[in-house]
């Protein structure tokens, strides 16, 4: 019978008529948007499917309590656009200067609906093709030759159409609430069904279950209308300021914690819920107990004949019955619509809340299938921004990028430049990349220096996790070796047990930088291209295998990476070290000299003063070379006993003279280049 039934569903499909995309998207929240922006840029043939009637439907009803977490930073006292995204955290990247989520909302903590009205403009405004009302209730894998990876992705919707492509990205987020079963259960509130007015909590007494920013969004809003609140959960709280995750309790939610270590009545308390059990009595207050003390007993035979906690142990700590108790426990991702074909299994231990998917963002079951947005988490869970909009606008991107490189045989974006200009693009990047400044740790610049290390190749935020990969997915070769620049926290210095604010926490000198605690960039130099068993094998607590050689920026206050003495001049020898080559940039009167003395002049000589190119001279500029100790001055030096010379001209002179280079006369000099 259920081979006749299998055999029925492959004719079904064989014989459907199905809609052809190159690309399908699945879910029109910020991700798909995202992800639908980029492939539009690019002239390709995408469609996005939303069950809802409108993008972002899942802001229509969270947070609850409509407060947004995510920062709205007005002013930042520059105009850089770029530098300004590291402090929006609801901005999706487009050319559109319009649609930037300041001219939604002022405030810092935005209110949810003005998420909802920017994702609704954004998709309107940009002219993405979206297809509403669409809910893909099942996706399969047809094995054919011809398709991209060897197989096609067809996707049914609620009313049973049909459509194929050959490439499916999931932005459908994670939105199915965790649930906990145990003996009671049934008499628990989820939190998007709970009411979110304070008046119904009035003179109550609340346990909550969980200990995330949902479960203390919840408490914040009845904290002033309850007897006491309780919250339980299996780990201990862990601070956002500690841990520097976004992800965990912010300080806009922890109200509670006052509450509770000043001793007014409300507490946290940690324990396994599945070890609970909750107990109703005739009057419709909850008690709470332990499942073992259920075993071989009958629930509903009444709280009477029920063995509760504080009959061993009086002092137990949940001895006082409750009127609600609240699951706040998040969600995760709905593995309901796909098909076995596809192997898209959950993750391990904390992570299995999110698919099973590579550094790259594709599925480790199927080729061709990548996540994006909340359910790629499993990349950077509890490391860095990914899980968020303000990260995975960015990791979206390096998707799409790759994605190019695969199918379309574009490289992944680059620009050349002369090796002298190495110091200067890395101070650059440094100090205004968003990309980099979230997904700290995740994504990385590429630099890929020439032969002969006189020019050199950037790339702009790569996935580091597939560093060893990066030759095939970015279309850039790698034969002299690379820089990978990355943003990095202290290593000891995040935790759920760190005190962030010890003192002397910063550190303020170059030759100290590698013990910055705050986040700072991190260069490391490879003569080679890192292997995947290097990759696979480092340690855990560093984002990549050991370098060649590796340099800290020292951290800084303003996040400002700008001094001379402090940030670029360690910097540039470290660069000068790994290449062997001087950054220097000279006058043109060192050129002058070099050329005369070495068999070999510096780049910025060979690449300006040679070619007649460099900052024009004056007799200013000069002088303040001089006095700035860059120069020396020969003018009023008389090495030969005659006068001193008082002409830029005769200085040259002198200074061939001073190192024994036979003088000829300039006329000369400029005849023999015109010969």
């Amino acid at each position: 019978l259920g081979l006749a039934l299998y055999a029925c569903s492959l004719c079904a499909v064989s014989g459907a008529t199905f809609l052809y995309h190159d690309y399908c998207v699945i879910g029109a929240g910020p991700a798909g948007l995202q992800a639908a922006y980029f492939l539009q840029q690019a002239g390709r043939d995408y469609i996005v499917y939303e069950r809802s009637h409108a993008p972002g439907s899942f802001f229509a009803l969270y947070p609850r309590h409509r407060k947004l977490i995510s920062i709205n930073k007005q002013y930042t006292g520059k105009s850089n656009s770029e530098f300004n995204l590291r402090h929006d955290w609801n901005s999706l990247l487009s050319h559109d200067r319009r649609l930037l989520f300041r001219h939604y909302s002022r405030d810092f903590f935005p209110n949810a609906d003005a998420m909802v009205h920017y994702l609704e403009d954004f998709a309107s405004l940009l002219k993405l093709r979206v297809q509403y009302n669409t809910a893909i209730v099942h996706v399969t894998l047809e094995k054919n030759e011809q398709a991209w990876n060897g197989h096609y992705f067809l996707l049914t919707d609620q009313d049973r159409k049909n459509y194929k492509c050959s490439s499916l990205l999931v932005a459908a987020g994670t939105w199915v609430p965790n649930v906990v079963n145990f003996p009671g259960s049934e008499y628990v509130e989820g939190y998007e069904t709970v009411s979110i007015n304070p008046e119904d909590f009035a003179g109550q007494t609340v346990l909550i279950l969980g200990r995330g920013n949902s479960a203390f969004e919840t408490a914040e809003n009845i904290l002033g209308v309850t007897n006491f609140i309780h919250m339980v959960s299996r780990s201990r709280v862990r601070l956002s300021w500690a841990t520097h995750y976004v992800g965990d309790l912010r300080a806009i939610n922890n109200g509670l914690l006052d509450t509770y270590q000043l001793k007014s009545l409300d507490g946290l308390l940690e324990g396994d819920l599945e070890d609970l059990a909750i107990v109703k009595d005739k009057k419709g207050k909850l008690h709470i107990t332990l499942r073992f003390y259920l075993e071989n007993r009958n629930i509903s035979a009444g709280i009477d004949s029920i063995t509760l906690p504080q009959d061993e142990l009086d002092n137990f700590a949940t001895r006082a019955p409750y009127d609600r108790v609240i699951r706040c426990l998040g969600w995760k991702f709905d593995f309901s619509i796909y098909n076995r074909s596809l192997r898209m299994m959950p993750g391990k231990g904390n992570i299995k809340k999110y698919p099973q998917i590579k550094p790259s963002y594709e599925s480790r079951g199927t080729q061709g299938l990548f996540v994006l947005g909340t359910a790629s988490h499993s990349v950077d869970f509890r490391k860095s921004a990914g899980g968020f909009i303000h990260g995975f606008r960015y990791t979206t991107r390096a998707v799409h990028r790759l994605l190019e490189n695969r199918h379309h045989g574009i490289p992944w974006p680059s620009t050349v430049y002369p090796i002298t200009q190495l110091t200067n693009s890395i101070i650059k990047r440094v100090n205004e990349a968003s990309g980099l400044y979230q997904m700290f740790s995740v994504l990385a610049d590429i630099i890929l220096p020439r032969e002969n290390a006189t020019a050199f190749e950037y790339l702009e935020e790569y996935p580091i996790g597939v560093l060893a990969e990066l030759e095939i997915q970015t279309g850039r070769k790698a034969p002299h070796g690379l820089f990978v620049i990355v943003m990095e926290y202290g290593r000891n210095f995040s935790g759920a047990d760190k005190d962030v604010f010890y003192y002397n926490r910063a550190v303020g000198e170059a030759q100290h930088a590698w013990q910055s605690n705050f986040l700072h960039p991190v260069i490391y130099y490879y003569k080679c291209l890192p292997t995947e068993h290097e990759m696979r094998l480092h340690h855990p607590d560093w984002p990549l295998p050991r370098p060649d050689a590796i340099h800290h920026i020292v951290e800084d206050f303003l996040t400002d990476w700008t001094a001379p003495n402090a940030h670029i001049l360690p910097l540039r020898r470290f660069l000068e070290n790994c290449l062997s080559t001087d950054l220097r940039n000279f006058f043109a009167e060192s050129c002058f000299l070099f050329a005369f003395t070495h068999q070999k002049l510096p780049p910025s000589c060979q690449q300006g003063y040679v070619r007649m190119q460099g900052l024009m001279g004056s007799q200013e500029l000069w002088h303040h070379a001089v006095q700035a100790g860059l120069l020396q001055d020969y003018t009023h030096t008389d090495f030969s006993g005659d006068r001193p010379l008082d002409s830029h001209g005769g200085s040259q002179e002198l200074l061939m003279r001073h190192h024994g280079i036979p003088v000829r006369p300039l006329q000369h000099l400029v005849n023999a280049k015109d010969e």
